[in-house]
Parts: C-alpha cells; structure tokens; sequence
C-alpha cells in the first residue's frame, strides 16, 4: 500500500509539476540518458592528497599514499571530477541552491553508485559492517533549504546499497563561516571543534562512510573523520558526487 500510494504521489506531482533535464530540457526527468553519458564517470579512485593526487592501484583497500597518510579518513570515492562538466556544476548546484531540486538525489546517487560498481567497490566485503552517515549543516541552513543534500544523497544511496544510514548522531555544534570563502588553511581552522557526536556507541566498531555532495580541500570530511574516530569508530572512508580541484 504504501509503494502504490508513493507511486501515486510521484504520478501527480510529475503531472502538474513536470521535471525537465538540466542539460537539454527533455521533460520527464532532471538528467536524461544521453546527457548522463556525458558526465564521464570515474573508473578510478585516487588517494586523499590536494594536489597532485595519485590514482590508486584497483582494488586497493586503503585510499592513501605515502604523502597523505597522517589523514584521519582512510579514503575516498567520488564519481566525477567537479570543474570538468558545467552540468556537474549544475547538477550539484541545483541540488544546493535556489530554487533547490531535492530530488536531484535520485539520479545523483545513480551516479555515484555507477562509479562504485565501476571500480569494483560495491560488494558485500566493502560494505559489511558499514553506515552511512550524511554531513551535517547548521540549523539555519536546514531551515532555509528544508532539506540537508548530504543526508538526502545519503538516504538514496543507502536504499540501493541496502546499508543503514543514521543521520542524527553526528551533528554541527559550531557556526562557521562558509568554506567557499576560505584558503586550505582557513578552511582548518574554520572548522575546528565544529562536530561533536550524541551517542558514541553508535559508532564504535563501525566502518563509516560520510556522505557529502563535493570533496573541494578534504577539511569537512578530515574533521567529521576526527570526531567520529574518537568513538572507537573502525575506518572512516568518504563517498562525493564530485571532487574539485
């Protein structure tokens, strides 16, 4: 009952509110086929460095090279390089800003999961164990958008990857300003003491993957990472949309 009445829902909505492609305007859906093929998913993984990251050998386990091995997430999976396509930069924007698209997490996360299946990481052994859990934002910026994108991406991915999500353990106790404004080092400093976690047994034991829309310098995942290892946490890896830079 409840799938034929969100069946419904999504028919009435499509029909009185059409959605239309971002990239040609093909009603029907946000990102059609031809403009997906576009985008150029990523067949590989690279380490964690903000310059000159180096691609990783296939089916490495630990997403770090020698340079970057002080980081306090293990690794990262993103799908597409963010400054190549203006559609990335669409895509990602539109899911971020006026006038927000929340349901852009559909075929957003449809990407990302192609990228997992694409260099081999979506399989039981990856995720066993596993939680994903979406970046928080500051309580006015929930309110202004009603929604977080990481957690809605966050939700998405973890109904296809069939891996529990928990979106209200780890959570920002700091106003910062925004990170686009920020040098590397400001962004470090911007974000210090910025999360905290409710109920660290939650997490203790657990390989966690954080969820956020782009990976620009690493400094929000780095610090999510810090407070989540405090709780005993086993591996802290990061899934993005895109990365920049």
């Amino acid at each position: 009952m409840k799938n034929f009445t969100l069946k419904v829902r999504n028919f009435l909505v499509e029909l009185f509110f059409p959605s239309f492609c971002l990239g040609c305007q093909k009603e029907g859906t946000y990102l059609c086929y031809d403009c997906k093929t576009i985008l150029e998913i990523s067949e590989f993984t690279y380490c964690l460095c903000s310059k000159n990251p180096l691609r990783l050998p296939p089916g490495a386990k630990i997403g770090k090279c020698p340079r970057c091995q002080d980081q306090r997430l293990a690794g990262l999976y993103f799908a597409l390089p963010y400054q190549e396509k203006f559609l990335t930069r669409k895509l990602i924007h539109q899911f971020k800003y006026e006038p927000y698209i929340k349901n852009l997490a559909t075929p957003l996360s449809e990407i990302v999961l192609q990228h997992l299946e694409i260099i081999g990481a979506n399989i039981p052994e990856i995720w066993k164990n596993s939680i994903l859990v979406p970046i928080p934002i500051e309580i006015k910026k929930l309110k202004d958008r009603g929604y977080n994108q990481a957690q809605e991406l966050a939700k998405e991915l973890g109904h296809k990857l069939n891996v529990p999500s928990i979106f209200d353990n780890l959570v920002k106790i700091k106003r910062t300003a925004p990170q686009m404004e920020l040098s590397a080092k400001e962004r470090q400093e911007n974000l210090k003491g910025a999360f905290a976690v409710k109920n660290p047994a939650e997490f203790a034991g657990k390989k966690i993957f954080l969820v956020d829309d782009v990976y620009t310098t690493g400094s929000t995942m780095e610090e999510c990472a810090r407070a989540l290892k405090a709780t005993s946490a086993k591996q802290v890896f990061g899934i993005a949309i895109a990365r920049e830079g």
